[in-house]
């Protein structure tokens, strides 16, 4: 063994099986006979196929890198099994070479390696959950009905219907694969394919349950509590371990992960950790000041305490319409950190209608003491466009 296989494959010693693989695929293509007519193209592709051999092999890899021949060179002589035969004129036998490896590795096809666990986990699954504001706000445990596989109830699992155990396969002999041979001018093209009597598990089942067909679960609606965390807003997903689907066989059950919708509520409205409201107070209360009592929106919940269904709202003499008022620590619980964010109470004065000749007259009297039986229009500077506010400015 004078070749450096490392080298041969352009890899460091520490090369993973991926790289290893891309290197091999890389220099196959290159001196493959078909599409190279070089005259050592042929010596050159014999001698990578028998590097990529050697260190995909973990054993044969240890083997060599311990100083040892992996290939058995000294026993087999250059043309024995050792070699792999690539049946090149002038080279070695077709014994011992899989093309399916080298197919693999030029046109990214894995060959199947080894028999396939019955046994898998199961699916994460996603589910879309309807809360009111009030639910998500301050949280909540919801029952939710969830389509998903579980256990077999028949079987338990194991798929068969006298609960007998899988017996090896007699087509693979639990291989859980099958190799066909076919002759070519490069050697033996050796394919690996899933058997087909097993479907790749290297074991049957003489006798499959009816209820799963052998799966080892079913489709099914079970009914799971979920709770709500208080804080949620659209969009927020609650993780539940272990609550998803249940894998083939029984095997362990996926993640079910909850996502939260908010319905739209008819008064308040929620802005990140506050909420909002509008509140309309009569025109006479908003000049002289007033105290009112507003519903909070925990109210709604039945687990309420009194004292948190209802919070006082001091208006201030001279409040004009659209004056928001805030109520500090009555809004949303922060989901993520402790505290709650505030209850802004927006004010909208309303002006008084459907008057009787005593209110209009009184409402002439103060007028006229007020001086207002004539009102002028007039700017509020504080809401006149840029130009204007420049305008003020220069002059």
């Amino acid at each position: 063994m004078s070749a450096d296989y490392y080298e041969l494959l352009g890899v460091s010693r520490d090369a993973s099986a991926e790289d290893i693989r891309k290197a091999y695929r890389k220099w196959a293509m290159k001196y493959h006979p078909d599409v190279n007519d070089a005259p050592d193209a042929a010596e050159k592709f014999k001698a990578i196929g028998e590097a990529y051999e050697v260190l995909r092999d973990p054993q044969k890899k240890a083997i060599y890198d311990r100083g040892g021949d992996p290939l058995g060179h000294g026993a087999g002589g250059p043309g024995g099994p050792g070699m792999g035969g690539f049946g090149f004129p002038g080279g070695a036998g077709a014994a011992g070479f899989d093309m399916g490896d080298l197919l693999g590795a030029m046109f990214g096809q894995q060959a199947s390696r080894g028999p396939r666990s019955r046994v898998r986990r199961g699916q994460d699954a996603l589910v879309r959950l309807s809360l009111t504001l009030a639910e998500a706000s301050f949280g909540t445990t919801k029952p939710l009905k969830v389509d998903t596989a579980v256990v077999c109830p028949n079987c338990h699992g194991k798929g068969s219907a006298d609960g007998s155990e899988p017996t090896q396969c007699g087509t693979c002999h639990g291989q859980g694969d099958v190799t066909t041979v076919q002759r070519s001018f490069l050697g033996d093209i050796r394919t690996v394919q899933p058997c087909p009597t097993c479907r790749g598990y290297g074991t049957v089942i003489e006798h499959a349950c009816g209820e799963c067909s052998g799966e080892g679960r079913v489709r099914s609606q079970r009914t799971i509590n979920v709770k709500i965390p208080a804080g949620v807003t659209t969009g927020n997903r609650v993780h539940l371990d272990s609550q998803g689907e249940v894998g083939p066989g029984g095997g362990p059950a996926g993640d079910l992960y909850v996502e939260i919708s908010v319905a739209p509520h008819n008064e308040f409205k929620r802005d990140g950790d506050n909420l909002e409201i509008v509140a309309k107070i009569p025109m006479v209360a908003a000049a002289l000041g007033t105290e009112f009592t507003l519903k909070t929106l925990e109210s709604e919940r039945e687990d309420c305490k009194p004292e948190d269904r209802e919070v006082k709202v001091s208006v201030p003499a001279g409040t004009q319409s659209g004056t928001r008022l805030t109520v500090e620590g009555r809004g949303v619980p922060r989901l993520r950190g402790p505290g709650r964010g505030d209850l802004g109470v927006t004010l909208l004065v309303q002006t008084p209608k459907n008057l009787d000749d005593s209110q209009r007259e009184l409402l002439r009297q103060f007028a006229t003491l007020r001086n207002e039986t004539r009102p002028e229009a007039s700017v509020d500077k504080a809401r006149k466009g840029m130009f204007d506010r420049l305008k003020d400015a220069l002059s």
